[in-house]
């Protein structure tokens, strides 16, 4: 599904140069629940923005169901995002004025899905989530755990490749947060999406099945669970 080939990513600052990833391989399958760990600065959240396409490697290819993503061009790879990727940020990243409704059926619109089709979809994952009845409300109206859900609901919601979850946990509580990973990893079960957490959070490396751990801009282990 996605392999990583000896990347790269150089980030220069004056004359600085500061070598976030130095020679990363590594082959992501389909249906896997993988957490990339590591301390800060460990080059984790570097791997995930090039895996979303969101930031572009210096050496090195990364391809995604066959495509070279580095071969891309930026509107190229914003399409490609748009179509196969789905996003969770620590921060959540709801736009305020919209419901629960219109936030998850805003990646819709922008691939031109029509409205009964979008109505469809969207009530159907927030269901899904857990957030049935609530699809009015505006995420000031919602709890932190609440909105996560719609957040995750977004990023399902045009059935993509692969979910790409950066600190999905970092504003919640402990309760509140095992309830999205247990979520999250009954749907990774369910539809098939492969996951893909940026993290520290032990609790997040305790549900994944794979691990891989990140220091320094290299792996250091890569482990699965039985």
């Amino acid at each position: 599904m996605i392999q990583v080939q000896d990347v790269v990513k150089e980030y220069h600052t004056g004359k600085t140069v500061v070598q976030a990833l130095r020679g990363v391989t590594l082959k992501i399958e389909e249906g896997e629940f993988l957490s990339i760990a590591g301390p800060s600065g460990s080059g984790k959240s570097t791997l995930l923005n090039l895996l979303g396409c969101i930031d572009t490697l210096t050496s090195g290819t990364i391809r995604f169901q066959g495509k070279d993503l580095g071969s891309l061009s930026s509107d190229e790879a914003s399409a490609f995002r748009r179509e196969k990727i789905g996003f969770v940020f620590q921060s959540f990243n709801l736009i305020p004025v919209l419901s629960a409704y219109e936030n998850v059926a805003l990646p819709l619109e922008l691939l031109h899905w029509d409205s009964q089709r979008i109505r469809r979809a969207v009530l159907s994952i927030l269901a899904e989530v857990g957030l049935e009845g609530l699809e009015k409300r505006k995420p000031s109206e919602l709890s932190g755990g609440q909105q996560q859900r719609v957040a995750i609901a977004r990023a399902l919601v045009k059935n993509p490749a692969v979910v790409l979850a950066d600190e999905p946990t970092a504003n919640l509580d402990s309760k509140t947060g095992e309830e999205i990973l247990s979520l999250m990893k009954n749907l990774n079960e369910r539809h098939g999406t492969i996951f893909v957490f940026s993290t520290h959070d032990p609790m997040v490396m305790r549900y994944a099945r794979r691990l891989v751990y990140l220091h320094d801009g290299r792996i250091i282990k890569d482990e699965r669970k039985e």
